[in-house]
């Protein structure tokens, strides 16, 4: 037993090792970036600079598929460049998420006139947060990476509530 030192009172905290490793999971995401245009450099590199910080979100950069849990599409892709999207997050760990950033990614933004461009990353892997924008500001891929913690946890919740469902 431990003493708590606001109360004064003896306590005891339990918490299951899912969840866990839930928490590290959600508070430790490891992103991948797949930036094919100007998303990529407006977006998210002066997201991840010093002014907004990913790393105090606990968002970190990983150059390998196979060390990264979230994939993040930024740009237009077009049908030649889909067979290595879906690679790539083939190759990625579960759990896994993706995020599409910017209006190219979410729909295929002002190139979706063209027969080669793929009418969002979505038609290609399973997209987890839509970021809207052209460029996205980094605020706003910011708050995409809030949301997307909010659905871990969520799904976390969901787990563990089917679980006590089925006793």
């Amino acid at each position: 037993m431990a003493i708590d030192r606001f109360t004064g009172e003896n306590s005891i905290a339990f918490i299951k090792l899912e969840q866990l490793f839930d928490v590290a999971r959600r508070n430790s995401l490891w992103y991948m970036a797949f930036g094919i245009a100007c998303c990529a450099i407006e977006g998210l590199m002066s997201a991840s600079g010093p002014r907004f910080d990913f790393d105090r979100m606990g968002v970190f950069f990983r150059a390998s598929p196979r060390q990264a849990d979230v994939m993040i599409v930024a740009g237009t892709v077009n049908q030649k460049m889909a067979e290595t999207v879906k690679t790539l997050y083939d190759q990625m760990p579960e759990p896994k998420w993706v995020v599409a950033m910017g209006a190219c990614a979410c729909t295929g933004g002002p190139f979706r006139e063209y027969p080669n461009v793929v009418l969002g990353v979505d038609q290609i892997v399973p997209v987890d947060v839509y970021i809207p924008g052209c460029p996205p500001r980094p605020e706003s891929v910011q708050y995409g990476f809030m949301q997307l913690q909010d659905k871990i946890k969520k799904q976390t919740e969901d787990r563990l509530a089917a679980r006590r469902d089925s006793r």
